[in-house]
């Protein structure tokens, strides 16, 4: 990553020497698998990371061999949109600034640049592979009128699509949730604090609702059993946290119940162990310590990586 400082610098004063496609969202109103989620090394475990505001870097570090780099990249009131957009197997370093409207890349593939504009100040960045061709699409999510619209972008083909899905006092879930491989349109509902409900548009098997959680719960998407399909997922906070699990229709139809972090935790759940299942996780800022119940053993692994003050790369997923 030698060219790193100088593509901080060539974002800093808008200089871009590379490719750059700018395309209007519609004027005024205009997974990646779990394989590749948070996997920057290409081994098919998520890596830890996390963003420092204070110098603007992103830190990862290597489940492959416990190493750690950074890279500066982006800017503290960018939000986080990593994936896999270049259709590599490994995770891409990747932002969403609001204040333009850009998605910015940095393509593993080829330590390129890529910078797409796509969205408008105030839109919320939902970047997922949504078409099923392994590269996460450009896509963000508008409030408007009383209504959710969502607006993707296919990576390699540019094609767009728009369609109205949810309120726009819902809570975005993206997820594979018909096991097709693709993302599925999807939102939480709150109603209340007594009552929560998912709404999902499946690319395959249609409409589906179901009530689950809370209305105050923490949604956490993820594929916690390894069927190739997303399952309904909420973290009711306290100490200390509870997750509960609804396993994804067609399967067992379960619902686990476990307890795992405490406040001020913040959720971190991918694939760390590469058994290609969610594992729960969180990571403290106290103590910049990542606590991992590991799916393949039901162990807890934990892994001092990060600071105070630090973002955490992985709560992307968590609305």
């Amino acid at each position: 990553m030698k060219n790193n400082s100088d593509i901080s610098l060539a974002i800093r004063r808008g200089m871009l020497h590379l490719s750059i496609l700018f395309i209007a969202c519609c004027g005024a109103a205009q997974a990646q698998t779990l394989r590749a989620t948070l996997d920057f090394d290409g081994d098919n475990r998520s890596d830890y990371a996390v963003f420092r505001p204070g110098n603007n870097t992103w830190f990862i570090r290597r489940s492959s061999n416990s190493g750690f780099f950074g890279v500066p990249f982006g800017f503290s009131d960018d939000i986080k949109t990593p994936g896999d957009y270049d259709g590599d197997g490994q995770t891409d370093i990747a932002v969403f600034r609001p204040s333009n409207g850009t998605f910015y890349v940095l393509r593993s593939s080829n330590d390129t640049l890529q910078a797409i504009q796509f969205g408008l100040n105030g839109d919320e960045p939902v970047a997922r592979d949504y078409n099923g061709d392994g590269r996460t699409d450009f896509a963000v999510v508008r409030r408007t009128d009383g209504l959710l619209i969502w607006y993707i972008l296919t990576s390699n083909t540019f094609t767009f699509s728009a369609e109205q899905f949810g309120l726009d006092t819902d809570r975005v879930a993206p997820g594979d949730y018909d096991g097709d491989g693709r993302f599925d349109l999807a939102v939480n509902r709150r109603q209340g604090s007594q009552q929560g409900t998912f709404f999902v548009q499946r690319s395959q098997d249609g409409f589906q609702a179901f009530q689950f959680g809370l209305g105050s719960d923490l949604v956490v998407p993820g594929d916690y059993n390894g069927d190739g399909r997303y399952d309904f997922a909420v973290v009711r906070m306290g100490s200390p946290y509870t997750w509960f699990i609804k396993r994804s229709p067609g399967t067992d139809n379960s619902i686990t119940v476990r307890q795992f972090g405490t406040e001020p935790s913040v959720t971190t759940q991918a694939d760390y162990d590469g058994d290609g299942r969610t594992d729960i996780s969180v990571w403290n800022p106290l103590d910049g310590v990542f606590s991992t119940l590991q799916s393949s053993n039901n162990a807890t692994v934990q892994v001092q990586f990060g600071q105070n003050g630090d973002f955490l790369v992985a709560n992307y997923d968590t609305h």
